[in-house]
Order: C-alpha cells, then structure tokens, then sequence
C-alpha cells in the first residue's frame, strides 16, 4: 500500500554518491556509523517497513503560549480538545501528552498552585463554571484507548518581566525559595531542598489523585543562559556548594537530587506512572566530551546542567523523548547523527524520538528522491535502529491543522495501522488475566461484541484497556497476534459495536476446517502487558 508521493524512488547510484557527500559535509567520521547509515538508506530505498504492533507515538499538546483557550468557554474548550483527540487518533497517536503546569500554576483542580493563565486569561482564576481540564483528558484519552502523560516544567514561575504569579502563590509566601535572571523570568532555586521538596509535593498530589499513565518534563531545568549572564545562585552556592569545586557539576547534581526525588516519590505512591523526560536534542558536543556526539551546538549538559542519560542508566527514568528537531542533513545538528548517538545511549530504557512536525515537512528528503518531505525517513530511520520505541510529535496542534498533508500520510500510510505502547517490563513483566465471556448481541443494523473484565486484587496487573482483533481465516493458519493490522479497537471499555455485514451466520457442517471471521480479545495492564487471547467462534 505504498503511495509515490511520500515513498522513495530514485536512481541508487545518484543516491548513494549524493549520501557519501552528505556524510562528508557533516564530518561523519565513525565507519561504523557510515555503515549503519547506508543500511538504513537500503532498507528506505526498497520500500517502507511493515509499522509495528508495539511503538509509542505521542503528541505534545501545549497550553503556554496558546490563546485560544483563554478566549473559549469550557464547553467550546472540550469540543475543541475532543476535536484534538480524534484527529490525533485519526494519526495513529496513542499518547498525549498534556501540559497541566507550564509556570508553576494548574491546569487543573489545585490546592497547591493557582489556575494558569493559560487556561482563562487571567492567573489565579478558575473557569467558569469550574471544570477541571486533567480529568477531562484522561477520560477522553482513555475512552479512545490513549495515554495521558501529564506535562510538568518544574522550576520556571513566569514567562517574562511583566508576568508576575497569580495571588495565593507560594511565592509570596517563600520569596527566598526563587530567583529572578537576567531573561525576566521568576524560577524556584534548584539548589534549595525547599524547592525540590515543593515540587514533588506537587508531583504526588497529581498523580494520588488522578489516573495518569506518567509525569512528563521537557528541556527546561537551569534556563537557557543568557548571554554574559550567570545564573544569580552565588549566595546558595556558598551555602550548599562545600565540597564542589564547579559549579557546573554541583548545578547538575542539583537536578540529579529532583530527578532522584520524583522517581522514588512515583515509586511509593504509584509505581506503574512512568517518569518521561524531553530533553534538548544535544547532550555534548564529542569536541567537548569524547563519549558527545559529532555536532557543534548548544549542549543541556553544559548550558542546562542536564545529565539525561545518567537519568536513565539510574533508573530514575523511564523513557527519554530526545527533541531532534534539526533536518537530517543539518550542519550543526544533524538529525540522523543525533538518531544514531541517542540510540547508542538508551541504557535499557524507552526512547521515542521527538520531531517538529513544520522541520519535517518543510525539508526534502536526502539524498536525491522524489518524497517532498522527510517524514517517511525519518520514521523508517528510527524503526531501524534497535533501541528506539517511537516518536513524539511537536507540536501535536501541526498535526490536527494537517500541515502539509502530514495527518494525511500518517493516517493513510506510516501509521496507519494500531500500535500499542511498548510494555514497560522493568516496572512490571506479569501479564493480566485474560477476559472470559466474550460474546456477540446482534441487533438491528450492529451487533455489539461483550466481554467479562478479569478479576485480580493486584492493580498491577489489572485491565486498564482492552485489544479487539478481528481475522479472516481458521484458527490453525491464520491468527497472527502480531499483526498490527489485525487490531480494530483498543478501548478501555467492555465492549465495542462491530458492523454486521456479514449477518453472524450460523456455522454450517464441514468436513473442512472453518474459515471466517474470528473476533480475538486480550487485556492490557498499567504497563501495557498484554494477556493471553480470548477467542471468539468463527463467524460466516
């Protein structure tokens, strides 16, 4: 099911010529890496790959910066995200990614944080009438067989030297737990044990009381330097600094202690909530650590204090969403250098590769090929490489409005087939309990398949979505669980409406094997595990 406008075709000696000269032009020096790259190019030549069963693909949908939310009232707001969700879905997405504390605020019921601005234009005010934005999400997300991961930016308070926080906010309370830079913006101290403290007070009363799948964090820890001017820590530094001789490193180990905090304190409330972090795409530059990566830009070790992968190799993470939003070809930032070294620095964990949808489409693919964008590429590249699990999009609002057709390729090629998110087995390997019970109700135009949830005292290990698969075949030859195209619905429901064009016929007597429709069944847990099938009776 391939279409010429978003597939390769081009002549391989062209192709290959103008790759080597890529790899030239961004100083690629590792054989090894050459190797894996042309392998990647042979196998986007051919033609794209089958999409897996099993693959993350979010979308980040953000409320900072957006006006239109402030101008809706909230019946128009939950059409208007309800809109979002379908045609996400439309793209294959299967996770949200929903930013519910930009600065310090809420974007949903708090007694801890006042509403955000972001939501009604003002901050400190509710909606009206109060509704709350989180809870309506996760209802939405989970009823279209989504998962919500709750977008937190822990440290930054405003947004500009004329943002001031809402009244009733911490900081009025605790002025000496903030500091104000040089770009105007009002962050809490991550030196100070208050802070930490603060924020993970947060992070467990959202997720004690909310069903979420995971706490997200973007690139925003120490801000983006301004420059000529330090960070206004010196005073903290003097008193929690003994015993670092740089600065850089006891900035790092700062974010270390909250990335250390929040993961155990999801751990003790909620250990199957994920903790995600999105960081900025460079970790260092191999000129300034031989282990960085073969770019020439800004660096979040450096200029964040960000030490992502040791997150990971920790374990305090459990998925990195690298922002990769440079063309492949790009001289300081390649993408496809970028692909390779986050790769080869997974650590055991989930990795899903974040793109900006207006990079992807606005570029042509490389090297000489008739697909007007590099979307096809790039998702093919990271299907090939063995230790990413998926892609985010940003923003997922470049999505909905299809810029440049990409919900339409999406929807009709690259996703178009159901994924499930990847099994998150070092948090939990055990499998649910299958359904039981399943059976047809034909009605008039329909007919409704029903089954019997499994039953287990474990929230581990019970059944939060539910798979529906439908074969053409017998049971012998042609049941295939792996099969993404096989899966017709995930839903968090007990049951779903099936068309009836085939009138659930009674089985007539053969001396053949049957052939038919067969509906199968399987339940997910907490963790995306996935239960022994249930199987229908072949229906004529």
């Amino acid at each position: 099911m391939q279409n010429s406008r978003f597939f390769n075709s081009f002549d391989s000696s062209k192709s290959f010529n103008s790759f080597f000269s890529f790899h030239s032009f961004t100083n690629m020096k590792s054989f090894r890496k050459i190797a894996v790259a042309l392998a990647v190019l042979v196998a986007v030549m051919a033609s794209a790959k089958d999409a897996p069963k099993r693959e993350f693909r979010g979308a980040w949908l953000h409320i900072i910066g957006q006006g239109q939310y402030a101008k809706m009232t909230p019946q128009q707001t939950q059409d208007y995200l309800r809109d979002q969700l379908n045609k996400l879905d439309q793209a294959g997405v299967n996770a949200v990614i929903w930013q519910v504390r930009p600065q310090a605020d809420a974007a949903y019921i708090s007694d801890l944080e006042p509403w955000s601005r972001w939501l009604t234009g003002e901050a400190g005010k509710a909606p009206d009438p109060v509704w709350d934005p989180l809870q309506f999400m996760i209802d939405e997300c989970h009823s279209r067989g989504m998962e919500l991961h709750a977008w937190i930016n822990p440290y930054r308070v405003t947004s500009g030297e004329k943002d001031q926080p809402a009244s009733g906010h911490i900081y009025y309370e605790h002025p000496e737990w903030f500091l104000k830079y040089a770009d105007g913006k009002i962050y809490f101290d991550p030196a100070l044990p208050e802070s930490r403290d603060f924020i993970n007070l947060v992070v467990r009363d959202m997720i004690t009381r909310y069903d979420l799948d995971a706490i997200h964090m973007d690139d925003y820890f120490y801000p983006y330097p301004v420059k000529g001017a330090e960070f206004p820590d010196t005073a903290s530094f003097e008193k929690y600094g003994k015993g670092w001789g740089d600065k850089g490193d006891w900035r790092r180990h700062n974010v270390d202690l909250l990335i250390e905090q929040l993961h155990n304190t999801i751990q003790s409330t909620k250990p199957w909530v994920r903790f995600g972090i999105s960081p900025f795409g460079i970790w260092r530059n191999k000129k300034s650590d031989r282990n960085g990566s073969e770019t020439n830009g800004l660096e979040c070790y450096d200029a964040l204090y960000a030490d992502c992968p040791k997150w990971t190799a920790m374990g305090w993470v459990d998925y990195m969403v690298p922002q990769l939003y440079w063309e492949l070809e790009h001289k300081a930032a390649s993408d496809l250098v970028l692909s390779y070294w986050w790769n080869d620095h997974a650590n055991g964990r989930h990795m899903y590769y974040g793109q900006a949808v207006r990079n992807v489409m606005d570029h042509h693919d490389i090297p000489d090929t008739l697909n007007p964008t590099q979307l096809n590429h790039k998702i093919e590249l990271m299907r090939t490489l063995p230790n990413v699990h998926g892609v985010t999009w940003w923003p997922g609002y470049s999505v909905t409005e299809n810029y440049k057709g990409v919900l339409d390729s999406l929807s009709n090629h690259q996703m178009r087939s159901k994924a499930l998110c990847p099994a998150v087995t070092w948090i939990d390997d055990v499998p649910p309990p299958a359904v039981t019970n399943l059976c047809f109700d034909k009605k008039k135009d329909v007919t409704v398949l029903s089954w019997d949830a499994p039953v287990t005292t474990d929230p581990m290990q019970e059944a939060v979505k539910y798979v529906v698969y439908e074969f053409q075949g017998s049971y012998d030859f042609d049941i295939d669980m792996n099969d993404p195209w096989a899966i017709v619905k995930v839903t968090n429901q007990t049951s779903v409406t099936l068309p009836n064009p085939l009138g659930l016929k009674q089985s007539k007597k053969s001396k053949h094997k049957p052939t038919g429709t067969i509906y199968i069944v399987t339940a997910l847990d907490r963790c995306n595990n996935e239960s022994a099938p249930c199987a229908s009776e072949i229906v004529y």
